[in-house]
């Protein structure tokens, strides 16, 4: 049974990143999410009997998906940060992390369009569609196309309509 349970382990790790599929949901891994609670243990196992190591406090914050365990998953955030978290702390609603300082919005994904909004570094925002090299975003009541390269929470090759 040990075997089994390891060999299996060992397949879906050999697996190309872009087909890896977690064995609980078989979603893709990794994948973003983000935060649907204001305050979430991070812990080092996927069990509350392993002990906690901080707590994300920032609720809509986009984290990346790397593991799953049963009710757990493992995250981490832009730094890498993470540990594993219970799947209830965590929503499918994607959002982004604004990783440059005042990143124009345009009206269209041209960087000639005009623009709509400035977003901030560390802004939280809700992620749109997305096209090659572009996505749309909202947060604070604007919104606007933004360049893929100033954000976090959204693969390169990702495409959102």
């Amino acid at each position: 049974m040990v075997a089994t349970a390891l060999l299996a382990a060992t397949a879906v790790a050999s697996q190309p990143a872009d087909t890896r599929r977690g064995p609980v949901t078989n979603l893709p891994l990794p994948r973003y999410v983000s935060m649907k609670a204001a305050e979430g243990n991070v812990r080092r196992g996927p069990s509350r009997a392993h002990r906690i190591d901080w707590v994300f406090k920032r609720r809509g914050m986009p984290l990346m998906i790397t593991a799953e365990h049963g009710h757990w998953r493992r995250v981490q955030d832009r730094d890498g940060a993470g540990g594993w978290v219970h799947y209830a702390l965590i929503s499918g609603v994607r959002t982004v992390l604004i990783q440059q300082d005042m990143v124009e919005g345009h009206t269209r994904p041209d960087p000639t369009a005009p623009v709509t909004a400035m977003f901030e570094t560390g802004v939280v925002a809700k992620l749109g569609d997305c096209e090659p090299d572009w996505c749309r975003i909202s947060a604070g009541g604007y919104k606007g196309w933004v360049q893929k390269t100033a954000l976090w929470g959204v693969s390169p090759d990702e495409l959102r309509d």
